[in-house]
Order: structure tokens, then C-alpha cells, then sequence
């Protein structure tokens, strides 16, 4: 999505408790549910956070989804076994206890791994992440390679026809065709989520797409984290205020 589609960048206020009355409720989980680690594997979801969306779900009358750039496999693996979910910027699915809908494997991505990590190699802080129909190359721990790792990433999607997906000290390679907004779009027209107002909640411009598309469905966004350019209507400073608002909502 390119910068002129954004809003202008005033300050968002938070949003309010009733906004999640009737909401269907989308929720981004790195940078929204926890905070943000050095690696992937060093993130922790703690049994309270689990309770408290279990009780939200329930009070919504089951219209709650965890929309990631992670697998379904590692949402599970982390405890959202019992949720409704959508994984690798919307191209996996998955109910609670059922098989996850998504597609093969490529080739490509395979191809793209050896790549990364033959780029990695010797260069400490730099990770490649291995996931289900996708690839990610980290260079938070060392961000010195952001402009290498952008070409290299760059090439092999032009390559191998791939998309390029940007996150925060990040650069993905996975099939095209979805985003987080097609999957807000795709889980709406389905229970548990038909027939609420959808709510999404995310800080990575990779959630920007959700938000446009709750907007474009009557609901609105809300963006975690610092100002920046948004389509959000909405603004929680940090994990941690996430995690007071939606308390509020369960109390509320």
C-alpha cells in the first residue's frame, strides 16, 4: 500500500470501550498482544493473556480472530489452539481443533531459504526464519544489512515471482494474493465474525491492509505504537495499554 494512501498524521485518540460492543474483533499478535523480541522464538504468551481473550471471545459471542505474519502451526504452538485463525498475512486458516487451510509449499520458497541463509552466513544478528509456505530474513539484531537484505530479498521475489513483504526489521517471501485485509474480508462473510462490526488491531504496516478493510466494512482500526502515517482511526500506545483496553472491554 503506498504512503498517498494514508491519512494525514494527527494524533489519533484511543479508542473507546463500546467501540468493541458488537465488534468482531481482529487482533494482530507480535507488537499488539507481546511485545516485540530480539528472535521469534524468544516471544512468550502467558496464561493471563490467554484467559482474558477466551472471556472477550466468549463475551462477543465467538467473534475474535488472531490475524499474523506467523504460521497457524506457531500460533498454535504459542496457545491460541483455541481460537479463530488466520496465519501468513492471511493465506492460512484455521478453526480451533480443524486442519489449516492453506497452500502448498512452494518450491520458490525453498529456494529463497538457501538463499537467506547462505546471506546470513558469517554475519552475526542476521536470522532467517523458517515458516510453513513462507521465509523471513531478521536483521534486528544486526541492522547495518537492512539495505543488502532489502536488494537480495528484492531480487529473489523478481526472481522467482514471489511477494515481497516489509515488517518491522523484516523482509518475507511468500506466494501473493492475500494480505491481512483479504483475510478480515474473507472471515467476515463467515461465522463467528458475519454480522459484527469489525475491529483491527495492529502496529506493523503489514496490518494497515486490516485496517483499511475494516473501515471499508463500517469498523475502524487501531494502530499500537508510536504516531506514524495510518489509515487507524484509533491509537494505543503500547502492549500494554492493549491489554488495559481490552480488560476494560471484558469488564465493561
Amino acid at each position: 500500500m503506498s504512503e498517498s494512501a494514508f491519512a494525514p498524521l494527527p494524533a489519533l485518540p484511543p479508542p473507546p470501550t463500546a467501540l468493541l460492543n458488537g465488534a468482531a474483533l481482529f487482533l494482530d499478535f507480535d507488537g499488539t498482544l507481546a511485545p516485540l523480541a530480539e528472535t521469534p522464538d524468544a516471544v512468550d504468551v502467558d496464561d493471563d493473556l490467554l484467559l482474558l481473550l477466551a472471556r472477550l471471545r466468549d463475551q462477543l459471542g465467538g467473534r475474535l480472530a488472531i490475524v499474523s505474519g506467523r504460521s497457524i502451526a506457531t500460533l498454535r504452538e504459542l496457545g491460541f489452539g483455541d481460537f479463530l485463525l488466520s496465519g501468513t498475512h492471511g493465506l492460512e486458516f484455521a478453526r480451533p481443533g480443524a486442519a489449516v487451510d492453506a497452500p502448498p509449499r512452494l518450491p520458490a520458497i525453498d529456494a529463497v531459504e538457501a538463499a537467506f541463509n547462505a546471506f546470513v552466513e558469517g554475519k552475526p544478528g542476521l536470522l532467517v526464519e523458517r515458516k510453513s509456505i513462507s521465509v523471513g530474513l531478521h536483521f534486528r539484531g544486526a541492522p547495518i544489512w537492512d539495505e543488502e537484505a532489502g536488494q537480495l530479498a528484492k531480487a529473489l521475489a523478481d526472481a522467482h515471482g514471489l511477494a515481497l513483504q516489509r515488517g518491522k526489521m523484516l523482509y518475507e517471501l511468500r506466494p501473493g494474493g492475500a494480505d491481512k485485509g483479504s483475510a478480515l474480508l474473507a472471515l467476515m462473510q463467515t461465522a463467528p465474525m458475519a454480522g459484527g462490526v469489525p475491529v483491527f488491531i495492529g502496529d506493523d504496516v503489514t496490518d494497515e491492509e486490516g485496517f483499511a478493510a475494516a473501515a471499508e466494512l463500517g469498523g475502524a482500526g487501531i494502530l499500537v505504537g508510536a504516531p506514524r502515517p495510518t489509515l487507524a482511526a484509533f491509537c494505543l500506545e503500547q502492549v500494554a495499554a492493549v491489554r488495559h483496553y481490552l480488560a476494560e472491554g471484558v469488564a465493561g
